[in-house]
């Protein structure tokens, strides 16, 4: 058995063939104008992208009307079927100041042909083995997304940042050092050995349903989850990042995230949750629009009131 923070032999090796797998398939790009998700100040887009597998992935590129290049954000997947243009509860004004791409992976709402996620069930699909885990393919979906949002002229390439509220910015800033800065939360594959059975609040319950289902497969469960853990990527990111603790998608404390904290070095920030969506969601959007070099974030109406 080994320890529950091991890093595999084969990390490297394991993120490098996903690579080559990427490689190996041309994008074909699909681009389609969707004129009803389109405002006033900005345009959207569906994207449809062939990734591993192969498989035909979706997303929604949002770009503001205007003269470019602008800042962009790339939202990485939520642990929800459902994928929207902008997260629900943001100010719709923010796509007159940013390119957003908000991806679907494969499972999601817009890429669930032939495969359709179940949530809870699709954090352990495929688990047993790290080569078929279905988040390998996930997250190829977003490189191969982000490789495709960086050939848009519209895009600054020096102000992207990625966002996601799970570990899913700071695995694909660990993967490619593009980013201006990335904000996320620890909570689907950090330390999960360790951390899981502390709580009965999912996603992280849906570990430990799996393994008191099948104690025969949990050995090769943690095992796999050790290829995701933002710990073992943490010493590849060149971005200042924005770590949450203590939220409604994680419950882990400042100091349970004190070993990625330190491995991020000074450029991160752990920040702890107020379970306030108008505190956290105002600190994290001054801290993205200082990064990305916005004047004034987009603020919700109902935040300024």
């Amino acid at each position: 058995m080994t320890a529950p923070n091991d890093k595999p032999a084969d990390f490297d090796r394991y993120w490098q063939q996903v690579e080559r797998d990427l490689a190996e398939l041309p994008p074909c790009p699909e681009v389609e104008e969707l004129p009803i998700r389109s405002t006033d100040d900005s345009v959207c887009y569906g994207i449809r992208l062939t990734s591993i597998g192969p498989y035909r992935i979706f997303a929604y590129l949002s770009i503001p009307r205007g003269e470019g290049p602008f800042p962009a954000l790339f939202h990485l997947p939520r642990y929800l079927s459902v994928v929207e243009v902008l997260t629900q509860g943001l100010s719709m004004k923010k796509r007159a100041q940013y390119v957003v791409m908000t991806v679907a992976a494969r499972g999601h709402r817009n890429a669930d042909k032939p495969f359709a996620g179940s949530f809870p069930g699709l954090l352990t699909h495929g688990i047993e083995d790290p080569l078929r885990y279905v988040y390998r393919g996930i997250v190829a979906d977003c490189l191969r997304s982000l490789d495709y949002l960086l050939t848009r002229p519209e895009v600054d390439r020096g102000r992207v940042a990625a966002v996601s509220l799970n570990d899913m910015a700071l695995i694909v800033a660990g993967l490619r050092s593009v980013f201006c800065a990335a904000a996320g939360v620890p909570a689907l594959f950090y330390r999960t050995r360790e951390l899981a059975p502390r709580t009965t609040a999912y996603p992280q319950e849906e570990l430990n349903d799996y393994v008191r289902a099948y104690p025969d497969r949990a050995e090769a469960a943690w095992r796999t989850l050790a290829y995701f853990d933002p710990l073992h990527f943490a010493a590849r990111m060149e971005c200042p990042s924005l770590v949450w603790a203590n939220v409604v998608t994680s419950p882990w404390s400042g100091d349970d995230l004190g070993p990625l904290a330190r491995l991020l070095g000074p450029r991160a920030q752990c920040r702890h949750g107020t379970q306030s969506t108008y505190l956290d969601g105002l600190y994290q959007e001054q801290w993205l629009a200082e990064k990305t070099g916005v004047a004034e974030p987009a603020l919700p109406e109902h935040w300024q009131e």
